[in-house]
């Protein structure tokens, strides 16, 4: 597939907004701009300053298709063991069906599993119904209801 994951770096994020303003189904409205460059530029500085949180981009050649967050989470429950959550997992739409955000999620779970967290979990928006069908075939059950609420 010769497709490399790595950690994002800064000069990335406008490739990575990219991919969440072109998901019409999120509805975050991202957009890369020079009014929103700062906010994004702090939220990846305070990503890269995180021991628990890293950013991951999927690169072929020299374009990136594809993005994820992965977050380590220490819990009381489970005997204080190690959560692992994934986030913000966008796969550019002409490269999606060739394996990239298997490839993604396998990394994601070997980063966590190296890390010793016990768990991986990831939210999908409940209109995903393909993202929902794709992430049970890599083996993840729909075991929780999730809330939101914008503060």
């Amino acid at each position: 597939m010769n497709l490399l994951l790595r950690e994002a770096q800064a000069s990335d994020l406008p490739a990575i907004i990219g991919l969440h303003a072109a998901d019409r189904t999120g509805g975050h409205g991202d957009c890369w701009s020079e009014a929103t460059r700062p906010a994004y530029e702090a939220a990846f500085a305070r990503i890269a300053a995180s021991t628990d949180c890293t950013l991951f981009v999927a690169m072929r050649r020299d374009t990136l298709l594809g993005s994820f967050q992965l977050t380590l989470i220490p819990t009381i429950t489970g005997r204080g063991g190690l959560r692992a959550k994934v986030e913000s997992v966008q796969v550019a739409q002409a490269a999606r069906g060739q394996g990239i955000g298997a490839a993604m999620m396998a990394h994601a779970e070997s980063v966590a599993r190296d890390a010793g967290a016990a768990f991986i979990e990831l939210a999908s928006n409940k209109a995903r119904t393909d993202a929902h069908r794709f992430y049970a075939r890599l083996g993840y059950d729909q075991s929780h209801l999730g809330f939101k609420k914008r503060l």
